[in-house]
């Protein structure tokens, strides 16, 4: 209402909620309203901040869209400079390094802004994922997390596939939800991966170089090489073994009990088998990886 008193409105909508729908239905809105004051009011800080801090002539759009929390912020309002499409791009640029590693890459093949379940990406891979389920599904979480933290308008992906033994009928090989199927099984793959920021020292601090880091009691095997880092379950998929003492003779980690050889570049193939690949996006200095549901279910 123009000229109203907005927290007076809220009062009011509050106190009518209560009325109508009993006291835990307020107790539900009255934290709802504090959640959302608190979203804002960490936007307006680091509104605040960024600016304050941004060096002298600086574009103060760039600062702030530069921001997770404050750029999605601007999107919610219509405010962001980029339209979402070259948000997408972006996201897609970002992804490109970890899935030419996947034997793939991946186009835009339209927008759909009227889509009944709400804006749609759809998407083409390049590529056939390197014929490992699991790089499949690690290219698909990597898609769906980088275009999310860019473009977080988009409700539905859609990944169509170019595999060397085309899908029947044309279907979609892949369809990214914002959430699992409400059909899908309890612990199957379709359940969303957790990602977790990994601090510098937990990192390899040189090319040629492995490190195994600890997220959440599971152990990852994270590996550099030039211009790229990669992860894997530290676990040899053949014999069982943990991997931290293999040694890596240039592109090629070999497993210390079974002498087992592995791609690390591409996506952990061995001669029969390959390596778990995890999700994993570099992004203005942060390495994120995501842990799936599954992982630590052994071979």
């Amino acid at each position: 209402m123009a000229g109203a008193d907005p927290g007076a409105r809220i009062g009011e909508l509050l106190d009518r909620l209560g009325r109508e729908a009993g006291p835990q239905a307020r107790e539900t809105a009255d934290e709802l309203v504090r959640s959302v004051v608190e979203f804002y009011g960490e936007g307006l800080a680091r509104t605040v901040r960024l600016l304050r801090a941004a060096p002298a002539g600086s574009d103060p759009l760039a600062v702030l869209t530069a921001d997770e929390l404050v750029g999605d912020l601007l999107i919610l309002h219509d405010l962001h400079p980029e339209d979402t499409m070259t948000r997408v791009g972006r996201a897609l640029d970002k992804v490109r390094p970890y899935l030419g590693s996947h034997a793939g890459d991946v186009d835009v093949a339209g927008l759909d802004t009227e889509a009944p379940e709400g804006p749609t990406l759809r998407l083409r891979l390049r590529g056939s994922c390197d014929g490992c389920p699991s790089s499949t599904q690690t290219v698909r979480w990597t898609i769906e997390e980088a275009v999310a933290r860019l473009a977080p308008e988009i409700a539905h992906i859609e990944v169509e596939g170019v595999a060397e033994e085309p899908a029947a009928g044309g279907q979609p090989l892949l369809q990214i939800l914002p959430h699992p199927p409400a059909d899908a099984p309890t612990g199957s793959a379709a359940e969303p991966p957790h990602w977790h920021t990994l601090a510098t020292p937990a990192l390899p601090a040189r090319d040629h170089a492995t490190r195994v880091a600890d997220v959440e009691g599971n152990a990852l095997l994270l590996v550099r090489l030039p211009g790229n880092l990669y992860a894997y379950r530290d676990r040899c998929p053949g014999c069982g073994a943990d991997l931290r003492t293999a040694p890596l003779d240039g592109e090629f980690l070999s497993c210390a009990e079974c002498a087992a050889r592995f791609d690390v570049r591409h996506a952990g193939r061995g001669e029969h088998t390959h390596l778990e690949p995890l999700p994993l996006l570099e992004e203005e200095g942060a390495v994120r990886v995501a842990l799936p549901e599954l992982l630590g279910a052994g071979p």
